[in-house]
């Protein structure tokens, strides 16, 4: 879902004049007389003070001193100013004593691990040649794995059926569903043994047949069921089949799977939190290189944390939440890092003790795993089946009547009735269930007691997280006023709601909801994620995650209980909240590590009479009944969406018996392929198929509340075209303006039509293009412009309003601000970024 970011200051007016102080004083310094002369330009002014603060004194926002920093890097004679710069040295005369002395060996620590730039060699045709034939190959892989399973779906499901009785249809479900499991788990790793054998740390173009190969190993780890015993023990079993080299207590809770299994090394006692990417490959300059990661014993993983190839850490160190080791970084034994890239921090970040967990408790609980899957839910999904035939008369009937049945008078009705009956049941049981069941499986749990991994809590608590966090219903009711009595319905404490129709956005998610804490006046933008539960290798803990009241909270927030925030704060996108020192009050932060900013600064006046008295209870009226009608809309929308795959679902009965399992394959092509052209459709119907243009508005004019319902489009199917030149086609018929051969392994662009991507770009999985921000009750959306050859790192988070040139690299995990204008060639990185240097990296190796 689209997200709403946190703006780093509050008012951003429409023209770059600031009415701020104008000053008299001669810069003392030859560097100080330039920097003021620049400032002076931007902001329209005659002349500044050298001691005037950029925010309070001359009114600034960091819109225009992005503005400042651009045209700072365009003047040779000065040294490079960054955003992180300007905040710590908020005059003139404070920012050139720091810039002069200290810009050669700040870019040195700040960026240990330069990347190579690899420009294109081939040709333009050549490389088209090869991107089609890439497509081709792709394409042609799909439609036989499809052909493969509609086979041995087929096959199973007759065998099935000929069962006698109750008894003889549950043992069959049982035995076929077993074996099934057993060879889609199996079929990946054969597949990679087969097609790479090891992995070694190499470089290859993407597109090309080695690609492929790679492609084809990514997409079946992806879509194996394994992919559910994250969290589990038979995970790490399963990776170490893979060929990683995986200690004894080793717990790995990130969904994000290694695709490079063999240069995957951790070691015992090692603990992976939820949401990091430790992938041993990365996508740069149309290559994929991959490369080593290794951790040690007993080594501690944060959440939201990127581990580049070619990283290592020692025994017992830690890296924090929301930061990142890049390439070449090592951490030495027993040492503590945070930040992006990490730096030094003497943060303990395993805060929870010990408890008895043994190999035994492991086993049980694996075993206990695999007898449910066995004995219980493969044989109800199987038998499942012939039992709803079964059931059903309609669906018997279908199968029995063959082509003729689709010309029937009753086709649509059973579709109508059937697809109703399942989506809306869903929609009414599941919001039951997930309100009541959680509840009483809290009942188990206390919280700030210390539990043993791999039990009945560890279990409960699973399931608690697991059906507390549906991404459907946070997306209904986000971005409303309903997400408030929603949460509240699942046990969030959000004490006396100042309800502004934005409160949270679509994408909210928690450990436990019944330990979560939000003061009165905080409003949250979308990619939040409440730490209220913490781990080591032997133990878990929930405990209270307390957010202050009147915060705004931004973008791709890791926010751990314990956090040393109280009210009246700015929490920028993807800031790292602290754990230490006093605690924070009416002040901004932002980047990771974090440092204070003005919580904000003079504010554009225009939407004051919108932000209380009658005129706010008339505006929030007036969005409610809008959202309402969104919400109703797009209920009808996912309905009609189940309709249709029903109805195909039951033409696929019908011709069964004349094609046989070349349907169940055809009907998983057709589905994947109308998913996918449906929501286009429905998004670029939303937007009356003309394109966004930027505005600046209240979130109580109609434009934002129209420009909400886009964010509602779904496109969870995007994430199936990863890797592959699909998913450009996607990104072009949703109005991206994207060049030609864009590698895209899982980027996400918020507005399309605002957004512009040159030619052989290469976008890394978990990067995000966001083309709009929203705070304190003021929207405001821009374009933002990749130039050719450039490079979006895992992780990274690109703002509006910014220009990238071409061939510019962004290393992983960093948050390029809004207004940043990169020279061509550039390489930046960092939280907030910054420019890196470029230095060459040692070549690769075979595979």
């Amino acid at each position: 879902m689209a997200e709403k970011s946190a703006e780093v200051l509050i008012s951003e007016p429409d023209e770059p004049a600031i009415g701020g102080r104008v000053g008299v004083e001669p810069a003392g310094t030859d560097i100080e007389r330039k920097l003021a002369e620049v400032l002076a330009e931007v902001i329209s002014a005659e002349r500044v003070s050298t001691a005037d603060h950029f925010f309070t004194d001359l009114g600034a926002n960091s819109l225009v001193m992005a503005q400042f920093c651009a045209r700072v890097r365009k003047r040779p004679e000065l040294p490079s100013v960054s955003m992180k710069d300007i905040y710590r040295h908020p005059t003139i005369q404070s920012l050139a004593a720091a810039v002069a002395g200290t810009t050669a060996t700040a870019t040195a620590v700040d960026s240990p691990a330069p990347t190579q730039v690899v420009p294109p060699t081939r040709k333009a045709s050549a490389r088209t040649l090869d991107y089609v034939l890439c497509g081709t190959l792709q394409l042609l892989v799909f439609l036989g794995y499809s052909t493969v399973t509609g086979l041995v779906a087929a096959r199973g499901y007759e065998w099935v059926a000929d069962g006698s009785g109750l008894v003889g249809t549950y043992l069959r479900s049982v035995l076929f569903g077993g074996i099934g499991f057993v060879v889609l788990c199996s079929f990946p790793i054969a597949a990679k043994w087969i097609l790479i054998g090891r992995w070694k740390s190499r470089e290859f173009p993407v597109w090309g047949l080695t690609y492929v190969r790679f492609w084809i190993v990514k997409a079946l780890l992806h879509a194996n069921p394994m992919h559910f015993f994250i969290g589990n023990p038979l995970y790490v079993l399963y990776l170490r089949a893979l060929g990683a080299r995986i200690g004894k207590g080793v717990t790995i809770l990130s969904h994000s799977i290694p695709v490079c299994t063999d240069l995957l090394t951790v070691g015992a006692g090692t603990v992976i939190r939820k949401d990091s990417f430790f992938l041993c490959y990365r996508a740069h300059a149309g290559h994929i290189q991959t490369g080593r990661v290794t951790l040690g014993r007993d080594v501690f993983i944060g959440e939201k944390t990127v581990l580049d190839i070619d990283t290592s850490m020692g025994d017992g160190a830690q890296l924090g939440h929301s930061s990142a080791l890049y390439r070449g970084q090592a951490v030495p034994d027993g040492e503590r890092r945070h930040g992006s890239p990490a730096q030094p921090t003497q943060i303990d970040h395993v805060r929870v003790g010990p408890a008895r967990c043994g190999t035994s408790r492991r086993f049980r609980f694996g075993l206990g795993t695999l007898l449910q899957l066995f004995l219980l839910y493969l044989p109800l999904t199987v038998g499942g089946v012939y039992m709803l035939f079964q059931a059903i008369p309609a669906l018997g009937e279908r199968a029995d009547a063959g082509r003729a049945g689709l010309a029937s008078s009753d086709f649509l009705i059973d579709a109508l009735l059937m697809s109703s009956v399942l989506f809306f049941g869903f929609v009414v049981v599941g919001l039951v269930v997930v309100c009541a069941v959680p509840r009483l499986l809290n009942l188990f749990i206390k919280p700030d007691k210390v539990y043993p991994l791999y039990g009945f809590h560890y279990a409960a608590h699973r399931a608690i997280a697991g059906m507390t966090n549906l991404k459907f219903f946070t997306w209904l009711f986000g971005d409303s006023s309903y997400i408030v009595h929603y949460l509240r319905g699942l046990g969030y404490d959000l004490s006396r709601v100042e309800q502004t129709g934005s409160n949270f956005g679509t994408e909210v998610r928690h450990e436990t909801p019944y330990l979560a804490s939000v003061g009165s006046g905080t409003m949250v933008a979308d990619g939040l994620s409440l730490l209220n539960a913490e781990f080591s290798s032997t133990s878990f803990r929930v405990s209270r995650a307390s957010i202050g009241a009147h915060n705004f909270l931004g973008n791709n927030i890791a926010y751990p209980a314990g956090a040393r925030t109280g009210d009246n704060c700015l929490l920028a996108t993807k800031v790292m909240v602290p754990l230490d020192g006093e605690l924070r009050e009416g002040v901004g932060l932002l980047g990771s590590p974090c440092f204070e900013i003005p919580r904000s600064v003079e504010r554009d006046s225009r939407f004051d009479h919108l932000r209380g008295g009658e005129e706010l209870r008339r505006s929030l009226a007036a969005k409610n009944r809008y959202n309402a009608r969104s919400m109703v809309f797009f209920l009808l929308v996912r309905w009609l969406h189940a309709f249709v795959l029903t109805a195909l679902g039951l033409a696929s009965i019908c011709l069964y018996g004349e094609l046989g399992h070349v349907v169940i394959a055809g009907y998983l092509a057709l589905t994947l392929a109308f998913t996918a052209l449906y929501f286009t459709l429905v998004e670029r119907g939303v937007a009356a198929f003309r394109a966004l243009r930027p505005r600046l508005c209240s979130i109580y004019d109609p434009y934002f509340w129209w420009h909400e319902r886009l964010w509602k489009v779904p496109d969870e199917h995007l994430d199936l075209f990863n890797g592959t030149p699909f998913k450009n086609v996607i990104w072009r018929l949703l109005g991206v303006r994207l060049g030609s051969r864009v590698f895209d392994d899982g980027c996400y662009m918020t507005e399309r039509t605002l957004t512009a991507v040159g030619d052989d770009c290469t976008l890394n999985i978990g990067s995000k293009i966001q083309c709009h921000s929203q705070e304190d009750g003021t929207f405001k959306s821009d374009r933002t412009t990749l130039g050719a050859d450039c490079t979006l790192g895992v992780g990274t988070h690109v703002h509006y309003g910014v220009t990238l040139g071409d061939g510019v690299v962004l290393a992983p995990d960093s948050f390029l601000m809004k207004g940043e204008e990169v020279p061509p060639n550039a390489q930046w990185g960092g939280n907030p970024a910054a420019e890196m240097p470029v230095a060459n990296h040692a070549g690769s190796t075979a595979m």
